[in-house]
Protein backbone atom coordinates (compact mmCIF):
# COMPACT_ATOMS: atom_id res chain seq x y z
CA UNK A 1 0.00 0.00 0.00
CA UNK A 2 0.88 3.57 -0.38
CA UNK A 3 2.29 4.85 2.92
CA UNK A 4 3.26 8.53 4.51
CA UNK A 5 6.59 7.15 5.66
CA UNK A 6 8.00 5.83 2.29
CA UNK A 7 6.26 4.34 -0.92
CA UNK A 8 6.13 0.69 -0.07
CA UNK A 9 3.91 -2.02 -0.73
CA UNK A 10 2.62 -5.37 0.95
CA UNK A 11 5.52 -6.66 2.34
CA UNK A 12 4.17 -10.84 2.24
CA UNK A 13 6.24 -13.60 1.90
CA UNK A 14 5.80 -17.13 0.35
CA UNK A 15 8.06 -20.10 -1.16
CA UNK A 16 7.22 -22.58 -3.32
CA UNK A 17 6.55 -22.12 -6.98
CA UNK A 18 3.06 -22.37 -7.50
CA UNK A 19 1.53 -22.38 -10.92
CA UNK A 20 -1.34 -20.48 -10.64
CA UNK A 21 -2.67 -21.62 -14.93
CA UNK A 22 -6.32 -21.61 -13.70
CA UNK A 23 -6.51 -25.65 -14.44
CA UNK A 24 -3.71 -26.66 -11.85
CA UNK A 25 -6.63 -25.38 -8.93
CA UNK A 26 -8.13 -28.59 -9.78
CA UNK A 27 -5.40 -30.76 -9.26
CA UNK A 28 -4.03 -29.28 -5.93
CA UNK A 29 -5.61 -29.37 -2.42
CA UNK A 30 -6.72 -25.63 -1.94
CA UNK A 31 -4.02 -24.86 0.76
CA UNK A 32 -4.29 -21.24 2.51
CA UNK A 33 -0.96 -20.38 0.65
CA UNK A 34 -2.50 -20.66 -2.59
CA UNK A 35 -5.57 -18.34 -1.54
CA UNK A 36 -3.05 -16.40 -0.41
CA UNK A 37 -1.02 -16.42 -3.43
CA UNK A 38 -4.00 -15.51 -5.54
CA UNK A 39 -4.50 -12.52 -3.53
CA UNK A 40 -1.16 -11.71 -3.76
CA UNK A 41 -1.20 -11.36 -7.65
CA UNK A 42 -4.31 -9.72 -7.37
CA UNK A 43 -2.85 -7.02 -5.31
CA UNK A 44 0.27 -6.34 -7.34
CA UNK A 45 -1.55 -5.95 -10.26
CA UNK A 46 -3.92 -3.23 -8.46
CA UNK A 47 -1.01 -1.56 -7.12
CA UNK A 48 0.28 -1.13 -10.29
CA UNK A 49 -3.04 0.34 -11.82
CA UNK A 50 -3.56 2.72 -8.00
CA UNK A 51 0.10 3.63 -9.20
CA UNK A 52 -1.06 4.70 -12.12
CA UNK A 53 -3.95 6.53 -11.36
CA UNK A 54 -2.31 9.06 -8.76
CA UNK A 55 0.67 9.76 -10.65
CA UNK A 56 -0.57 12.68 -12.20
CA UNK A 57 -1.26 14.42 -8.88
CA UNK A 58 1.22 12.38 -6.61
CA UNK A 59 5.25 13.21 -7.04
CA UNK A 60 6.82 9.68 -5.48
CA UNK A 61 3.67 7.77 -7.63
CA UNK A 62 5.36 9.26 -10.92
CA UNK A 63 8.73 8.71 -9.91
CA UNK A 64 7.83 5.20 -8.99
CA UNK A 65 6.57 4.96 -12.39
CA UNK A 66 9.31 6.97 -14.53
CA UNK A 67 11.92 4.82 -12.73
CA UNK A 68 11.18 1.34 -14.68
CA UNK A 69 10.26 2.83 -17.93
CA UNK A 70 12.10 0.83 -20.71
CA UNK A 71 13.59 -0.81 -17.36
CA UNK A 72 14.50 -4.06 -18.75
CA UNK A 73 16.03 -2.53 -22.09
CA UNK A 74 17.87 -0.48 -19.66
CA UNK A 75 19.58 -3.38 -17.45
CA UNK A 76 20.12 -5.36 -21.10
CA UNK A 77 22.48 -2.03 -21.98
CA UNK A 78 23.89 -1.77 -18.75
CA UNK A 79 24.86 -5.59 -18.25
CA UNK A 80 25.52 -6.49 -22.17
CA UNK A 81 29.65 -6.51 -21.70
CA UNK A 82 29.97 -7.50 -17.69
CA UNK A 83 32.35 -10.24 -17.64
CA UNK A 84 32.70 -10.12 -13.70
CA UNK A 85 30.51 -12.16 -11.08
CA UNK A 86 27.74 -10.01 -10.13
CA UNK A 87 26.27 -9.44 -6.08
CA UNK A 88 22.62 -7.85 -6.26
CA UNK A 89 21.44 -6.23 -2.83
CA UNK A 90 17.85 -5.14 -3.08
CA UNK A 91 16.49 -2.86 -0.42
CA UNK A 92 13.35 -1.60 0.27
CA UNK A 93 14.05 2.21 0.43
CA UNK A 94 16.62 4.50 2.05
CA UNK A 95 16.46 3.21 5.24
CA UNK A 96 17.14 -0.65 4.51
CA UNK A 97 20.41 0.98 2.28
CA UNK A 98 21.90 2.33 5.29
CA UNK A 99 21.64 -1.08 6.72
CA UNK A 100 22.99 -3.26 3.83
CA UNK A 101 25.51 -0.43 2.71
CA UNK A 102 28.41 -1.54 5.11
CA UNK A 103 27.91 -4.80 3.74
CA UNK A 104 27.96 -3.96 0.30
CA UNK A 105 30.88 -1.63 1.47
CA UNK A 106 32.98 -4.39 2.54
CA UNK A 107 32.44 -6.60 -0.09
CA UNK A 108 33.41 -4.26 -2.64
CA UNK A 109 36.44 -3.68 -0.84
CA UNK A 110 37.38 -7.26 0.05
CA UNK A 111 36.08 -8.60 -3.45
CA UNK A 112 36.89 -6.06 -6.30
CA UNK A 113 36.67 -8.28 -8.97
CA UNK A 114 32.92 -8.30 -7.81
CA UNK A 115 30.49 -5.95 -10.03
CA UNK A 116 27.37 -5.29 -7.58
CA UNK A 117 23.80 -4.33 -8.60
CA UNK A 118 21.27 -2.67 -6.16
CA UNK A 119 17.98 -2.15 -6.56
CA UNK A 120 15.32 -0.13 -4.83
CA UNK A 121 11.01 -0.76 -4.61
CA UNK A 122 10.68 3.06 -3.47
CA UNK A 123 11.49 6.61 -5.00
CA UNK A 124 12.48 7.12 -1.32
CA UNK A 125 15.61 5.46 -1.22
CA UNK A 126 16.42 5.36 -5.57
CA UNK A 127 16.33 8.86 -6.05
CA UNK A 128 18.56 9.57 -3.09
CA UNK A 129 21.23 7.10 -3.92
CA UNK A 130 20.67 6.78 -7.46
CA UNK A 131 24.79 8.18 -7.87
CA UNK A 132 25.88 6.46 -5.16
CA UNK A 133 29.56 4.92 -6.27
CA UNK A 134 29.50 2.20 -4.04
CA UNK A 135 27.36 -0.05 -6.54
CA UNK A 136 28.26 -0.30 -10.54
CA UNK A 137 24.41 -0.03 -11.29
CA UNK A 138 21.56 1.57 -9.91
CA UNK A 139 17.92 0.35 -10.64
CA UNK A 140 13.91 0.24 -9.60
CA UNK A 141 13.39 -3.30 -9.02
CA UNK A 142 10.79 -4.07 -11.50
CA UNK A 143 7.17 -4.58 -10.10
CA UNK A 144 6.89 -8.62 -8.64
CA UNK A 145 5.83 -11.40 -11.24
CA UNK A 146 6.90 -14.19 -12.96
CA UNK A 147 7.63 -13.12 -16.16
CA UNK A 148 10.13 -9.87 -14.17
CA UNK A 149 12.03 -12.11 -12.19
CA UNK A 150 12.71 -14.47 -14.65
CA UNK A 151 13.72 -11.63 -17.27
CA UNK A 152 15.97 -9.88 -14.37
CA UNK A 153 17.94 -12.97 -13.51
CA UNK A 154 18.21 -14.07 -17.12
CA UNK A 155 20.07 -10.52 -17.54
CA UNK A 156 21.42 -9.76 -14.01
CA UNK A 157 22.93 -13.90 -13.73
CA UNK A 158 24.02 -12.82 -10.42
CA UNK A 159 26.00 -14.88 -8.45
CA UNK A 160 24.93 -13.72 -5.05
CA UNK A 161 21.74 -11.92 -3.49
CA UNK A 162 21.57 -10.32 -0.71
CA UNK A 163 17.74 -9.30 0.90
CA UNK A 164 18.26 -6.59 3.97
CA UNK A 165 15.93 -6.38 6.28
CA UNK A 166 12.61 -7.35 4.82
CA UNK A 167 10.11 -6.90 1.72
CA UNK A 168 9.28 -10.55 0.33
CA UNK A 169 8.47 -10.92 -3.12
CA UNK A 170 7.23 -14.20 -3.76
CA UNK A 171 8.13 -14.56 -7.67
CA UNK A 172 11.98 -12.92 -7.48
CA UNK A 173 12.66 -14.87 -4.42
CA UNK A 174 11.26 -18.27 -5.89
CA UNK A 175 13.15 -17.93 -9.00
CA UNK A 176 16.31 -17.18 -6.86
CA UNK A 177 16.05 -20.70 -5.54
CA UNK A 178 14.93 -22.22 -8.27
CA UNK A 179 18.12 -21.13 -9.91
CA UNK A 180 19.96 -22.26 -6.63
CA UNK A 181 21.84 -19.30 -6.58
CA UNK A 182 22.74 -18.17 -2.64
CA UNK A 183 20.33 -15.47 -1.18
CA UNK A 184 20.71 -14.07 2.39
CA UNK A 185 18.62 -11.91 4.40
CA UNK A 186 20.56 -9.18 6.31
CA UNK A 187 19.54 -8.37 10.08
CA UNK A 188 15.96 -9.64 9.49
CA UNK A 189 13.66 -9.27 12.79
CA UNK A 190 10.56 -10.99 13.31
CA UNK A 191 7.57 -10.46 15.54
CA UNK A 192 5.18 -13.30 16.54
CA UNK A 193 2.30 -10.95 15.14
CA UNK A 194 3.31 -11.47 11.25
CA UNK A 195 1.69 -13.71 8.94
CA UNK A 196 4.87 -16.19 9.52
CA UNK A 197 3.66 -17.11 13.06
CA UNK A 198 -0.07 -17.66 12.11
CA UNK A 199 -2.08 -20.54 11.40
CA UNK A 200 -2.65 -18.87 7.68
CA UNK A 201 0.85 -18.20 6.83
CA UNK A 202 1.86 -21.50 4.82
CA UNK A 203 2.79 -19.28 2.25
CA UNK A 204 4.34 -17.31 4.27
CA UNK A 205 6.58 -19.96 5.65
CA UNK A 206 7.34 -21.18 2.56
CA UNK A 207 8.52 -18.03 1.39
CA UNK A 208 12.00 -18.08 4.18
CA UNK A 209 13.27 -21.69 2.52
CA UNK A 210 14.04 -19.51 -0.69
CA UNK A 211 17.22 -18.17 1.76
CA UNK A 212 20.24 -20.11 2.15
CA UNK A 213 20.78 -18.26 5.16
CA UNK A 214 18.71 -15.50 7.78
CA UNK A 215 21.14 -13.24 9.93
CA UNK A 216 18.80 -11.79 12.26
CA UNK A 217 18.86 -9.34 14.99
CA UNK A 218 18.45 -10.71 17.72
CA UNK A 219 17.50 -14.32 19.82
CA UNK A 220 13.79 -13.18 19.91
CA UNK A 221 13.81 -13.33 16.26
CA UNK A 222 15.63 -16.82 16.16
CA UNK A 223 13.48 -18.33 18.45
CA UNK A 224 10.30 -17.71 16.82
CA UNK A 225 11.70 -18.88 13.44
CA UNK A 226 12.57 -21.74 15.35
CA UNK A 227 8.79 -22.69 16.66
CA UNK A 228 8.10 -22.77 12.77
CA UNK A 229 11.09 -25.17 12.15
CA UNK A 230 13.55 -22.96 10.68
CA UNK A 231 16.40 -23.84 12.64
CA UNK A 232 19.68 -25.13 10.38
CA UNK A 233 20.39 -21.66 8.62
CA UNK A 234 19.66 -18.98 11.22
CA UNK A 235 22.21 -16.73 12.49
CA UNK A 236 21.75 -14.32 15.37
CA UNK A 237 24.14 -11.82 13.83
CA UNK A 238 23.18 -8.20 15.28
CA UNK A 239 21.89 -5.27 12.94
CA UNK A 240 24.47 -3.98 10.62
CA UNK A 241 22.55 -0.25 10.98
CA UNK A 242 25.51 -0.13 14.26
CA UNK A 243 28.22 -0.47 12.17
CA UNK A 244 26.64 2.03 9.81
CA UNK A 245 26.28 4.73 12.48
CA UNK A 246 29.35 4.22 13.98
CA UNK A 247 30.92 4.43 10.58
CA UNK A 248 29.30 7.94 9.83
CA UNK A 249 30.54 9.33 13.11
CA UNK A 250 33.84 8.22 13.41
CA UNK A 251 33.99 10.09 9.86
CA UNK A 252 32.48 12.77 10.83
CA UNK A 253 32.95 16.49 8.97
CA UNK A 254 31.68 19.95 9.72
CA UNK A 255 28.77 21.42 8.01
CA UNK A 256 29.30 25.45 8.77
CA UNK A 257 26.53 26.60 8.21
CA UNK A 258 24.93 24.60 10.93
CA UNK A 259 27.85 24.88 12.87
CA UNK A 260 27.71 29.04 12.81
CA UNK A 261 23.79 28.67 13.67
CA UNK A 262 24.64 26.63 16.94
CA UNK A 263 27.35 28.76 18.04
CA UNK A 264 27.60 28.60 21.57
CA UNK A 265 23.73 27.76 22.28
CA UNK A 266 22.13 24.77 23.56
CA UNK A 267 20.68 22.99 20.96
CA UNK A 268 18.01 20.58 19.81
CA UNK A 269 18.28 18.49 17.33
CA UNK A 270 14.82 17.45 16.14
CA UNK A 271 15.55 14.58 13.07
CA UNK A 272 12.98 13.30 10.97
CA UNK A 273 10.20 14.67 12.22
CA UNK A 274 6.37 14.97 10.49
CA UNK A 275 3.64 17.74 11.17
CA UNK A 276 2.74 15.28 14.67
CA UNK A 277 5.89 15.63 15.91
CA UNK A 278 6.08 19.38 15.01
CA UNK A 279 2.90 20.70 16.39
CA UNK A 280 4.73 18.79 20.32
CA UNK A 281 7.50 20.94 19.75
CA UNK A 282 6.35 24.55 18.78
CA UNK A 283 5.36 26.03 22.05
CA UNK A 284 8.66 24.75 23.56
CA UNK A 285 10.76 26.46 20.86
CA UNK A 286 8.92 29.47 20.52
CA UNK A 287 9.13 30.28 24.04
CA UNK A 288 12.39 29.42 24.90
CA UNK A 289 14.33 31.88 22.00
CA UNK A 290 17.95 31.25 23.70
CA UNK A 291 17.75 27.23 23.08
CA UNK A 292 18.61 26.43 19.06
CA UNK A 293 16.08 24.16 17.96
CA UNK A 294 17.60 22.54 14.34
CA UNK A 295 14.39 20.76 12.41
CA UNK A 296 15.18 18.60 9.61
CA UNK A 297 11.77 17.29 8.66
CA UNK A 298 11.21 13.70 6.98
CA UNK A 299 9.54 15.28 3.90
CA UNK A 300 10.50 18.79 2.64
CA UNK A 301 8.21 19.68 0.12
CA UNK A 302 7.06 23.01 -0.18
CA UNK A 303 3.46 22.59 1.99
CA UNK A 304 5.76 20.77 4.97
CA UNK A 305 8.24 23.44 4.98
CA UNK A 306 5.38 26.03 5.06
CA UNK A 307 3.26 24.05 7.61
CA UNK A 308 6.30 24.34 10.04
CA UNK A 309 7.48 28.32 9.50
CA UNK A 310 3.40 28.97 10.39
CA UNK A 311 4.29 26.63 14.01
CA UNK A 312 7.82 28.27 14.56
CA UNK A 313 7.94 31.91 15.17
CA UNK A 314 11.55 32.76 14.62
CA UNK A 315 12.45 30.45 12.01
CA UNK A 316 15.06 30.74 9.16
CA UNK A 317 15.74 28.13 6.42
CA UNK A 318 19.31 26.11 5.40
CA UNK A 319 19.64 27.62 2.27
CA UNK A 320 18.85 31.00 3.09
CA UNK A 321 21.09 30.79 5.90
CA UNK A 322 24.15 29.55 3.81
CA UNK A 323 23.72 32.20 0.81
CA UNK A 324 23.69 34.80 3.82
CA UNK A 325 26.83 33.47 5.60
CA UNK A 326 28.54 33.22 2.15
CA UNK A 327 27.73 36.65 0.88
CA UNK A 328 29.02 38.08 4.44
CA UNK A 329 25.83 39.17 5.63
CA UNK A 330 25.44 37.22 8.81
CA UNK A 331 28.19 36.52 11.61
CA UNK A 332 27.84 34.01 14.17
CA UNK A 333 26.78 36.62 16.59
CA UNK A 334 24.12 37.98 14.44
CA UNK A 335 21.57 34.82 13.89
CA UNK A 336 18.48 36.15 15.48
CA UNK A 337 16.59 32.80 14.41
CA UNK A 338 16.38 30.14 17.13
CA UNK A 339 14.85 27.90 14.63
CA UNK A 340 17.00 26.53 11.71
CA UNK A 341 14.84 24.31 9.27
CA UNK A 342 16.73 21.98 6.90
CA UNK A 343 15.13 22.61 3.60
CA UNK A 344 17.82 19.25 1.52
CA UNK A 345 18.16 15.75 2.07
CA UNK A 346 21.07 14.12 2.98
CA UNK A 347 22.70 15.20 6.19
CA UNK A 348 20.89 14.41 8.80
CA UNK A 349 23.10 12.28 10.45
CA UNK A 350 25.73 14.57 10.19
CA UNK A 351 23.21 16.87 12.21
CA UNK A 352 22.82 15.06 15.57
CA UNK A 353 26.56 16.14 16.29
CA UNK A 354 25.67 19.46 16.69
CA UNK A 355 23.13 18.65 19.30
CA UNK A 356 22.92 18.98 23.32
CA UNK A 357 19.62 16.64 23.20
CA UNK A 358 17.98 15.31 20.34
CA UNK A 359 14.52 14.23 19.34
CA UNK A 360 13.29 11.34 16.66
CA UNK A 361 10.16 12.20 14.70
CA UNK A 362 7.58 9.83 13.74
CA UNK A 363 6.88 8.55 18.11
CA UNK A 364 3.51 10.24 17.36
CA UNK A 365 2.31 9.03 14.60
CA UNK A 366 0.96 6.23 13.32
CA UNK A 367 3.85 4.70 11.68
CA UNK A 368 6.52 5.01 14.70
CA UNK A 369 9.50 6.48 15.52
CA UNK A 370 12.47 6.43 13.13
CA UNK A 371 16.27 5.63 13.32
CA UNK A 372 17.50 6.70 16.47
CA UNK A 373 21.00 4.91 16.34
CA UNK A 374 21.86 8.05 14.24
CA UNK A 375 21.81 9.96 17.34
CA UNK A 376 22.54 7.98 19.61
CA UNK A 377 26.04 7.30 18.41
CA UNK A 378 27.27 10.84 19.26
CA UNK A 379 26.37 10.51 23.04
CA UNK A 380 23.33 12.34 22.85
CA UNK A 381 20.00 11.69 25.32
CA UNK A 382 17.78 10.24 22.15
CA UNK A 383 13.53 11.91 22.72
CA UNK A 384 10.67 10.12 20.66
CA UNK A 385 6.93 10.16 20.86
CA UNK A 386 5.28 7.58 22.46
CA UNK A 387 4.55 5.25 19.15
CA UNK A 388 8.17 3.14 19.30
CA UNK A 389 7.41 -0.54 20.36
CA UNK A 390 7.97 -2.16 16.95
CA UNK A 391 11.53 -0.74 17.14
CA UNK A 392 13.60 -3.26 19.30
CA UNK A 393 16.49 -0.65 19.20
CA UNK A 394 14.36 2.26 20.71
CA UNK A 395 12.60 -0.26 23.50
CA UNK A 396 16.03 -1.25 24.22
CA UNK A 397 17.34 2.56 24.36
CA UNK A 398 14.88 3.44 26.62
CA UNK A 399 15.28 0.11 28.65
CA UNK A 400 19.37 0.90 29.48
CA UNK A 401 18.47 5.12 29.81
CA UNK A 402 19.68 6.67 26.38
CA UNK A 403 16.18 7.09 24.98
CA UNK A 404 13.41 8.56 26.84
CA UNK A 405 9.99 7.95 25.41
CA UNK A 406 7.32 10.69 26.13
CA UNK A 407 3.57 10.67 25.58
CA UNK A 408 2.55 14.32 25.18
CA UNK A 409 3.69 17.95 24.24
CA UNK A 410 3.86 18.71 28.64
CA UNK A 411 6.31 15.72 28.73
CA UNK A 412 9.13 16.42 26.04
CA UNK A 413 8.88 20.25 27.12
CA UNK A 414 9.91 18.59 31.56
CA UNK A 415 12.38 16.02 29.57
CA UNK A 416 14.03 18.57 27.37
CA UNK A 417 14.04 21.12 30.80
CA UNK A 418 15.46 17.98 32.43
CA UNK A 419 18.15 17.17 29.98
CA UNK A 420 19.27 20.61 29.98
CA UNK A 421 19.70 21.95 33.16
CA UNK A 422 20.44 18.62 35.11
CA UNK A 423 24.03 17.93 34.19
CA UNK A 424 23.91 14.15 36.07
CA UNK A 425 21.14 13.57 33.97
CA UNK A 426 21.97 14.79 31.51
CA UNK A 427 25.39 12.75 31.67
CA UNK A 428 24.13 9.49 32.98
CA UNK A 429 21.88 9.59 29.45
CA UNK A 430 24.13 10.44 27.25
CA UNK A 431 26.74 7.67 28.40
CA UNK A 432 24.36 5.35 27.99
CA UNK A 433 23.46 6.15 23.99
CA UNK A 434 27.01 6.00 23.21
CA UNK A 435 27.64 2.74 25.22
CA UNK A 436 24.55 1.16 24.08
CA UNK A 437 25.53 1.87 20.10
CA UNK A 438 29.16 0.80 20.43
CA UNK A 439 28.23 -2.55 22.20
CA UNK A 440 26.23 -4.02 19.76
CA UNK A 441 28.54 -3.28 16.92
CA UNK A 442 30.26 -6.08 14.51
CA UNK A 443 26.97 -7.47 12.44
CA UNK A 444 28.88 -6.48 8.95
CA UNK A 445 31.91 -8.77 10.29
CA UNK A 446 29.32 -12.17 10.81
CA UNK A 447 27.94 -11.67 6.99
CA UNK A 448 31.46 -11.46 6.00
CA UNK A 449 32.30 -14.20 8.03
CA UNK A 450 29.83 -16.13 6.58
CA UNK A 451 31.04 -15.09 3.04
CA UNK A 452 34.50 -16.58 3.14
CA UNK A 453 33.66 -19.60 5.03
CA UNK A 454 31.04 -20.92 2.29
CA UNK A 455 33.05 -19.23 -0.64
CA UNK A 456 30.06 -17.38 -1.83
CA UNK A 457 32.50 -14.91 -3.87
CA UNK A 458 34.59 -17.19 -4.40
CA UNK A 459 35.39 -19.36 -8.02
Amino acid sequence: MVGRKHFQIFKSSNFQIIDLHPLSLFSERFQPFVLMLIFYKLFTILYSFGVRLISPWNPKAKKWLAGRKNIFDNLKLAFANNTKPVVWMHCASLGEFEQGRPVLETIRAQYPNVAILLTFFSPSGYEVRKDYSGADWIFYLPLDSRTNAEKLLSIVKPQLVLWVKYEYWYYYLTAIKKRNIPLLLISGIYRKSQPFFKWYGGMHRNMLACFTHLFVQNSASKDLLEKINVTNNVTVGGDTRFDRVIEIAEGFKPIDVVAHFCYNHKVIVAGSTWDEDEKEMDHYANTHPEIRFVIAPHEIDEDHLQSIEKLFKNTIRFSELKKSIDAGIIADSQIANNVLIIDNIGMLSKLYHYATVTFIGGGFGEDGVHNVLEAAVYGKPVVYGPVYEKYIEAVELEDCGGGISVGSALELEATFNELLNDAEAYERSAFAAKNYVYTHKGATNKVMDHLQEKRLLTN
